[in-house]
């Protein structure tokens, strides 16, 4: 007489049961605030007097991207987290209307990895030559946004991104910082040997100095436009190579012969993202200012000590010359809070004051990824 045997359990079966329901969860409720953002759309159309309604909010995106890393438990990294949710945010806003962004291309360069850890993929990315293009773009309406490099933790202020700002009456909506790991790179027809002549932007050649000196201090250093420029060049050039990204390797099919060789490891660069309105308030905002001074003694102490007083925190100060006549200067000043804030406000009549034109670029959130 046979014996029955008791049938086990599969216990990954079980787990992937499990899986395969959460996942029909989850479609549902992407497709649920999917919903919602047509909705918001309908609403904006219907119920404002704006013939063109702001559908990107970046000050409203920010403070989603914070509650989601604040109430995280894990096993998923708080910045992994909100990755996700910024992709389902493009998502979701692509269906209330397509944002056009315009960058510092071409394709494969730093300004577009920005463009898109800020705005996601679903955002579409426009690659333009120079930042003076990017601004008359965002200004003639031909793009929503644009985005433009600022300054590197190691090689300092983009001063033709400062300049610009000067004659724009565009504003700053936003800010992002990237982590730069430059890469040695070659086309399929040059061998490491054959190296002679390495093209790079000349903040990248500067941010990976020490590192050439000392592996490839014979080969000739050219500086071009942008990395992509660069790529595009080792990926044509026998005996050419590029510093460049992952993204300019991939975009190129380049061989990297030697990765993360920038001279400080914590190399990072910080973008602006430029448009025509102006930004709510979120938790965490920063101001930036430009500031003509009076040709007297002590007028950078009488600019600065409202700061001091009302207890602002300023986290960058830049001198440029101005456009008004030779020895005379402009500073560019960013600091903490919102210009609606009441101490933002007394700081700016206070700076105001004691200046000969303030111009106030844009109070935006900090950078949350």
């Amino acid at each position: 007489m046979k014996r029955l045997v008791a049938s086990k359990k599969d216990p990954l079966r079980e787990v992937r049961a499990r899986i395969d329901a959460i996942d029909r969860q989850i479609h549902r409720l992407l497709n649920e605030r999917a919903g919602c953002a047509q909705d918001v759309a309908r609403i904006k159309l219907e119920d404002g007097d704006d013939v063109d309604p702001a559908f990107y909010r970046p000050e409203r995106e920010a403070e989603i991207l914070r509650g989601v890393m604040t109430r995280n438990e894990g096993p998923l990294g708080d910045e992994e987290v909100a990755k996700i949710f910024r992709e389902i945010m493009s998502c979701c806003l692509s269906l209330e209307q397509p944002l056009t962004v315009a960058y510092l291309g071409p394709e494969g360069t730093f300004t577009e990895a920005a463009s898109i850890k800020h705005f996601g993929h679903f955002a579409r990315n426009r690659p333009h030559a120079t930042i003076d293009e990017i601004f008359r773009e965002v200004k003639s309406r031909a793009v929503h946004y644009g985005v433009v490099p600022v300054e590197n933790s190691t090689e300092g202020m983009v001063n033709h991104t400062l300049d610009c700002f000067m004659g724009s009456d565009l504003k700053i909506c936003g800010e992002v910082t990237l982590p730069i790991h430059h890469h040695l790179m070659v086309g399929a027809a040059t061998q490491d040997d054959d190296i002679a002549n390495i093209y790079s932007h000349e903040q990248s050649l500067g941010q990976c100095r020490s590192w050439l000196d000392m592996h490839w201090p014979r080969a000739k250093r050219i500086a071009v436009s942008s990395n992509a420029d660069a790529a595009q060049r080792a990926a044509n050039e026998a005996g050419s190579a590029a510093i460049a990204g992952d993204m300019a390797a991939d975009r190129y099919q380049l061989r990297i012969v030697a990765s993360s060789i920038e001279d400080r490891p914590d190399n990072t660069t910080r973008f602006l993202v430029i448009g025509r309105e102006q930004v709510g308030p979120s938790s965490a905002d920063k101001t930036s200012i430009l500031v003509s001074t009076k040709d007297r003694p002590g007028a950078l102490y009488r600019i600065l000590e409202p700061f001091h007083r009302h207890d602002i925190s300023l986290s960058r100060i830049e001198t440029r010359p101005s456009r008004g006549g030779p020895w005379s200067y402009v500073f560019f000043i960013d600091f903490d809070g919102h210009q609606d804030s009441p101490g933002v406000k007394r700081v700016l009549e206070d700076v105001a004051e004691q200046s000969i034109e303030l111009k106030l670029l844009g109070s935006y959130p900090q950078s949350v990824l």
